[in-house]
């Protein structure tokens, strides 16, 4: 699993009739700062992901990839490469909180 953050939304009139219903969410991955664990910072690729759980703009989430992706609930026999599977309350890193839901 990977943490990622959400930054908008795909529309797609046309594709597999088994994604008809399913929201579509931008997500940019976020990496521990190597200079300062106690931070993120941004990823340099975007994901299209399955919402499986309500996510919103703006929120952490947690981001599953290839087949552990259809493992979620509802997905096994869909097309889909990426899927959050979770929304993050917190992150703690080496003692320090660098992400507390309730403060963004």
């Amino acid at each position: 699993m990977y943490l990622a953050k959400v930054i908008g939304s795909v529309v797609s009139s046309k594709k597999d009739e088994s994604l008809r219903g399913r929201k579509l969410l931008m997500v940019r991955p976020m990496l521990i700062d190597p200079n300062d664990p106690g931070r993120f910072k941004e990823g340099t690729n975007t994901i299209v992901a399955i919402d499986t759980l309500g996510a919103g703009e703006g929120e952490l989430v947690m981001l599953a990839q290839g087949s552990s992706a259809r493992q979620a609930d509802g997905l096994k026999l869909l097309p889909v490469d990426a899927a959050i599977v979770g929304l993050v309350d917190t992150v703690t890193v080496l003692g320090k909180t660098t992400y507390a839901a309730k403060d963004s």
